[in-house]
């Protein structure tokens, strides 16, 4: 029976492969791989849009290129929420800028690359998790949204190295740095 468990079991022999550092390639592995660089598209994607706004969620006379804040719009728009004392004063710091859009494109292109998923599993959930609850309470739903979503995705992702797969996952976890830094795995 499939997922049995048992000895020779395809599934119990692809997960076992994966934690000995095996190369075992499964339907899964792309399935994985796909919302990996799916996820790091929408990070990516958000970093470009903010940065040269090209009118998809930032319009060009808002891009951080021109010399706009990314966190404002964002930020200023928690004033009325619970948190909102907390994330409000954020808006339009030029460190809160930076450490923003260096995590959009950090978070982005790791994971489109396939490297470092630990890492980026961890910030990008900090990030996502800041983010909603930014937000809070949800508009569709009394505490769960997107970003917890995203968030519980990248550990997963990070959990099953989706890296490996259409990614340098693998050639990145066997380098120097990353066998002296297992974190960066």
């Amino acid at each position: 029976m499939a997922g049995s468990g048992k000895k020779g079991d395809a599934a119990t022999v692809h997960v076992a492969k994966h934690r000995m550092g095996g190369t075992a390639t499964h339907p899964s592995d792309y399935i994985w791989a796909l919302v990996r660089i799916s996820i790091g598209w929408v990070f990516l994607w958000a970093f470009l849009d903010k940065t040269f706004g090209w009118g998809f969620g930032t319009p060009a006379d808002r891009a951080w290129i021109g010399g706009a804040s990314p966190t404002t719009g964002y930020f200023k728009g928690t004033v009325r929420k619970p948190l909102g004392a907390v994330f409000s004063p954020l808006a339009g710091h030029a460190w809160a800028d930076w450490l923003f859009m260096l995590g959009l494109l950090g978070i982005g292109v790791a994971l489109i690359l396939g490297v470092g998923l630990r890492l980026t599993a961890v910030l990008g959930g900090l990030l996502l998790v800041l983010m909603w609850a930014a937000e809070l309470p949800p508009e569709h739903n009394p505490f769960m949204d997107y970003r917890l979503v995203y968030a519980l995705v990248l550990a997963g992702l990070a959990l099953v190295h989706a890296g490996d797969t259409l990614g340098i996952g693998r050639w990145w976890g066997n380098t120097a740095l990353v066998r002296r830094y297992p974190f960066l795995r």
